[in-house]
């Protein structure tokens, strides 16, 4: 079957953290998109969730388009799902098995992985002509860029109806090779622990190292918000499956449960409301 039978794809986003709802909230101004959650208690989470990024696009129309399930077996249903658990290889191994045995042969599957092998991701599924990396990033609905890896396997109605779903979304894909960090985290994560390695040997304050990137380079955040933003210990997985030195200080603050604006704690202390 050709992409153009796919132009509007039924979409099924599977995970229910912060990329799986960004992602579900972005996808639902399209159209309907089912979430899969692992428990009751994270499908409430996840709808309390949908519905604050909506607000936030002012189109709370869009979060009636949401529906979130805890039975995998719906995905049989869908023709493009998008798994966005946790960053673990062996949970998205067994993850992607899983999905490749329920959906329908035509369906493609993608990850949200930003630092594992797509190709190992892919062979793990059993259909890996039709499995692709779809690295969105935080915030979803405001960040344009999704970055398209694939497997060298990967078919050409997959790789169109990829790129096909990233312009449906309003994003910018960009084709990238399936190495660790892709190019964004690649380029990106050197520097950023650079960032921390100077507040360590020349004594600055996170504020005074993140105002010289906002206000010198015009960066619109800077080093150490954006790691607390992305998450410490998020952090510490890419750089180190991109083959970087994790500096000390980010490890401790990791060891704490000091993980950034979501735990209320990272380089700055966070309000829990915000």
């Amino acid at each position: 079957m050709s992409a153009e039978a796919h132009t509007d794809e039924r979409l099924a986003v599977i995970g229910s953290g912060t990329i799986a709802c960004g992602l579900a909230a972005t996808a639902a101004r399209r159209g309907l998109v089912t979430m899969w959650a692992r428990s009751d208690a994270s499908a409430e989470r996840a709808e309390r969730a949908v519905h604050r990024v909506c607000q936030k696009l002012e189109d709370d129309a869009a979060a009636g388009r949401v529906s979130v399930t805890t039975d995998l077996g719906a995905v049989g249903d869908f023709s493009f799902a998008i798994e966005a658990i946790a960053e673990d290889l062996e949970a998205k191994r067994t993850i992607a098995a899983e999905l490749g045995r329920r959906l329908n042969p035509e369906a493609v599957l993608a990850t949200t992985t930003s630092s594992l092998s797509v190709d190992t991701l892919a062979q793990a599924s059993g259909r890996p002509e039709r499995y692709l990396g779809f690295h969105v990033f935080h915030p979803v609905p405001r960040m344009p860029l999704v970055e398209l890896a694939f497997p060298s396997v990967a078919d050409a109605d997959t790789r169109a109806r990829a790129f096909a779903l990233a312009e449906q979304l309003e994003k910018r894909p960009v084709e990238v090779p399936d190495s660790a960090g892709f190019v964004v985290n690649r380029l990106l994560f050197p520097f950023l622990l650079d960032a921390v390695r100077l507040t360590e040997t020349a004594g600055l304050a996170p504020e005074d190292v993140d105002a010289c990137i906002t206000l010198g380079a015009g960066h619109p955040m800077g080093p150490l918000t954006l790691l607390d933003f992305v998450g410490l210990d998020v952090a510490v997985a890419i750089a180190e499956s991109i083959g970087a030195d994790v500096p000390e200080r980010l490890r401790a603050l990791v060891a704490e449960g000091a993980l950034g604006r979501k735990a209320g704690r990272g380089f700055y202390t966070y309000d829990a409301s915000s």
